[in-house]
């Protein structure tokens, strides 16, 4: 299979200069995503790659208009070796390349600034400086804005949260049923779980009644999917933070290493791991609730969070799946939880969610009744 694989991936990363030649090239796309930073320090990260042509979604989309917007997300032509430049507001201009996947990653740092007042998006601005093999620039500049988010020194808490099965139902513990999910439906033919939306936006009210209170959606989802999961988040008001998604590209870089649960569950693991202990260390002063499901592995990662952080998580929601044999482990983490004086609630909806996030004092009194 690795013969194979590489085949494919040489298949799929022709790149843009030489399908200029041919004629077939599409017009280039330089993708920000949404990330998070300090006064001082800011974390941003996209991809430069050929425009899919994705047709805008509607409610009334077929199942097979919906997968050819999907194919089109995957089978994208990435630009390696491009030189990009990215500059904050009074900062120097710093340059950056693509990777092999066409991504780009870059910690910008900057003489530290007085806090934001008010929970606040920072602009980066990027733009395309230079294509590899010499190839000569569009006439159309390339740019883009890449949103920073910076919490403000009012918050209360941060919210770590899941996407599948946590916010709107994916099927990830059933692999046919997520293939299915995933390709043949849209941001509009998805639907948030019942009081999702009320929660997060009670949460990040909490109890001063701002919306101060910082979201970073971390999930093993693929960047492919990362304007469909934005279009969704902001469809149904959740909350706008960080998403931070997953590489699931062809030409793996660090393996996970192999578990009783299987790569994949390893990888899922890794990843989240590291992004959630991220954000923690950039914050070393904020506490944090974490939301998740007791479909995959979230408990076990919150579990391990807390370990490696006391003292920073006031509180672990665990949406059920209703799936018996996902729940078998939850009592035990619950137990560990407990002896480190954090609650993880196993949850059957948000109504009971919010219910203990009011009696805790996370969010105001009168939120739970809405």
């Amino acid at each position: 299979m690795p013969f194979l694989r590489e085949l494919l991936s040489r298949l799929l990363h022709l790149d843009n200069h030489r399908l200029a030649r041919l004629g077939w090239a599409r017009p280039l796309q330089l993708l920000t995503y949404r990330t998070y930073g300090t006064a001082g320090r800011f974390y941003v990260k996209g991809r430069l790659l050929t425009d899919p042509g994705l047709a805008p979604a509607t409610a009334a989309d077929s199942r097979w208009r919906n997968f050819r917007n999907m194919a089109r997300r995957f089978l994208s032509y990435e630009i390696a070796g491009a030189g990009l430049v990215a500059e904050r507001a009074g900062g120097a201009p710093q340059p950056i390349a693509t990777d092999a996947e066409g991504y780009f990653t870059l910690v910008l740092e900057a003489p530290p600034q007085p806090p934001p007042g008010a929970l606040l998006w920072q602009p980066v601005a990027v733009r395309l400086a230079q294509l590899p093999g010499g190839a000569p620039l569009p006439a159309q500049p390339i740019r883009a804005v890449a949103e920073v988010l910076v919490p403000p020194a009012g918050a209360e808490f941060g919210v770590i949260s899941d996407l599948d099965d946590t916010v709107f139902e994916s099927g990830a513990t059933n692999f046919l049923r997520m293939g299915f999910t995933v390709l043949l439906r849209n941001a509009l033919s998805h639907q948030p779980f019942t009081g999702v939306g009320a929660f997060y936006r009670a949460l990040q009210l909490g109890c001063t009644g701002r919306p101060d209170n910082p979201f970073f959606y971390i999930s093993s989802s693929p960047w492919n999917l990362y304007d469909a999961l934005d279009e969704f988040l902001a469809l149904h008001r959740i909350p706008k933070g960080a998403l931070l998604l997953r590489d699931v590209g062809l030409r793996p870089r660090n393996p996970a290493p192999p578990t009783a649960e299987g790569l994949a569950a390893a990888a899922h693991f890794g990843h989240k791991l590291h992004e959630i202990e991220n954000v923690l260390r950039a914050y070393p002063r904020l506490p944090f609730v974490l939301l998740g499901d007791s479909g995959q592995e979230d408990a076990r990662i919150y579990r391990e969070v807390v370990r490696r952080y006391p003292g920073r998580i006031r509180a672990v929601y665990i949406r059920d799946v209703q799936v018996p044999k996902r729940a078998l482990a939850i009592p035990q983490l619950v137990a560990e939880l407990r002896a480190e004086n954090v609650e993880m609630l196993l949850v059957p909806d948000y109504a009971t969610a919010m219910r203990h996030a009011a009696a805790r004092g996370l969010i105001a009194d009168g939120a739970a009744g809405n």
